[in-house]
């Protein structure tokens, strides 16, 4: 399953995180969001090497905006605290898995 990324708790989960992370920016309202959702907790239940979670940014706009996430559905890698990767729009499972290769 997914996990959910607050503000109050990204630094902890995603940028101190030992793995890489894969954080999905959304919002409810999103059509686009909710047409990729299932490709995201389908990753997420079959990843053990990469986190997978989601952040919505109606309740962290300083984090979308600390990334420059203009647009969602936004993906972002982290890697050792650091944004390596990024992905603006639907992107379907395939394109998720060689995202985080």
């Amino acid at each position: 399953m997914e996990k959910k990324f607050t503000s109050e708790n990204f630094e902890a989960e995603v940028l101190k995180s030992e793995k890489p992370v894969l954080v999905d920016f959304y919002a409810d309202w999103c059509g686009p969001c909710k047409m990729m959702a299932p490709a995201v907790e389908a990753l997420a239940n079959e990843q053990d090497e990469v986190t997978v979670g989601k952040l919505n940014v109606d309740f962290a706009p300083e984090l979308a905006r600390a990334y420059k996430v203009m647009s969602i559905p936004t993906l972002i890698l982290f890697k050792n605290g650091e944004a390596v990767e990024k992905r603006i729009g639907v992107q379907s499972k395939a394109e998720l898995e060689a995202l985080i290769r």
